[in-house]
């Protein structure tokens, strides 16, 4: 089995990219304006624009390919208790948007970020332009799943059903062969040209404020959902997160909820309160549709993002609206590295009306603390799977017998 190395992961990768961004644009910006300084800064700026078309392109591509196969899969084996999972799953994760949404609104304005800086440098324009306009607005991507996941799973279209798991794949491997290899590059040269402006060096402690910020919502948030669960399910929440330990610790190392899905299982098994027909049928469907500290960070840091590069926060609508979508792409989105944010690139630039500068600084900082969100994840999967067993004491659901020993 080939061993993961830091070296190779997507974090050190962008960390790289950032650091060398950073240095190349201080480095152009303290340099005489001389035609090499130029030549340089055009290729960056070309360079940057055409990664960001091919990003963006993909977008309606990545939505149909998360959203469509995820809604036909939760139709075709639609029950009861399917339904209330992802009612849970919904409502945890709109409701941390809502918790971060609030605390940005409360915290940011209070946060040391510089205003725009006068006398700032100008990049030069692109060499040549290479417009790759997208096949279909976000918008319409989103819409289009919706409806062609509920049609087929209203009609049992196997045929569409089976086309869509393909067409998942073909999108996945694009997201890991194509997006995933360029995005080190496109936040590089994003970071070289904000160097150069002068404006992000200002910025940079207030990063790390931020990410603070967000690590303790993660913490609060999961206190929250574990109080509920214990009280709906009139059981002690301690004895079920006591035993998440280990799940936490390996979702830190693996940054993606399926890659930590037989750790969380052994997790969940050991707790007493939780029924082993539950945990078998939930934890892995909650490793997919629950992420609620993904959610939570995105929030935040788009806000922030929003605040230092915009110079305003978005409109308590604009959020609103952005927080319910987002609870959508959520469930939809897959449990792998930045799969969130990957997923809601669209409504970034269509609600939020990101540029490229925006969209890179939200890869980079969601990157760089992907595995605390992840770890909240599938922490906050136990207290649903809680409140699961709950709900199946009150309504008197027959437990079933399983030879599966965790």
């Amino acid at each position: 089995m080939k061993k993961l190395s830091i070296f190779s992961s997507l974090p050190f990768k962008l960390l790289v990219g950032v650091i060398l961004g950073l240095v190349i644009g201080l480095a152009l910006n303290a340099a005489d304006s001389s035609a090499i300084t130029v030549i340089i800064l055009n290729i960056v700026v070309t360079l940057k624009y055409i990664l960001g078309q091919i990003i963006q392109f993909c977008v309606p591509l990545i939505i149909i390919g998360f959203i469509a196969p995820s809604i036909t899969k939760l139709g075709n084996s639609a029950s009861r208790m399917l339904t209330i999972a992802v009612l849970l799953a919904y409502a945890s994760s709109i409701g941390a948007a809502f918790f971060s949404m609030t605390g940005g609104y409360i915290l940011i304005p209070h946060l040391s970020i510089a205003a725009q800086v006068r006398g700032l440098r100008t990049l030069p324009e692109v060499i040549f332009e290479l417009d790759i306009p997208q096949i279909m607005s976000v918008m319409s991507a989103l819409v289009f799943s919706v409806m062609i996941g509920l049609g087929a799973a209203w009609n049992k279209a196997k045929f569409i059903t089976d086309l869509l798991d393909e067409f998942q794949k073909i999108v996945l491997s694009l997201v890991s062969k194509i997006i995933i290899p360029i995005l080190p590059l496109f936040i590089g040269t994003t970071f070289c040209g904000l160097a150069y402006e002068g404006s992000i060096t200002r910025q940079l402690p207030v990063f790390l404020q931020v990410i603070a910020i967000v690590l303790i919502g993660h913490f609060i948030w999961l206190a929250l959902l574990y109080i509920l669960a214990g009280i709906y399910a009139r059981e002690n929440p301690l004895e079920v997160i006591r035993h998440y330990g280990p799940a936490y610790l390996t979702a830190l190392g693996t940054m993606s909820s399926a890659a930590t899905l037989a750790i969380a299982l052994k997790c969940a098994g050991k707790a007493k309160p939780l029924r082993r027909d539950i945990v078998q049928f939930s934890v892995p469907l909650f490793a997919n549709i629950h992420l609620c500290g993904s959610v939570l960070t995105e929030v935040f840091f788009c806000m922030t993002v929003s605040k230092i590069l915009y110079g305003s926060l978005p409109t308590l609508g604009t959020m609103f609206l952005f927080c319910l979508l987002l609870g959508i792409f959520a469930i939809g989105a897959p449990g792998v590295p930045g799969g969130t944010v990957m997923a809601s690139l669209g409504i970034i630039t269509s609600i939020l009306k990101f540029d490229d500068a925006g969209t890179a600084l939200m890869l980079t900082i969601f990157a760089l603390q992907d595995s605390f969100g992840t770890a909240c994840n599938v922490t906050g999967d136990g207290a649903l799977t809680l409140m699961l067993t709950g709900y199946a004491k009150r309504h008197h659901i027959k437990e079933q017998n399983l030879s599966v020993d965790f």
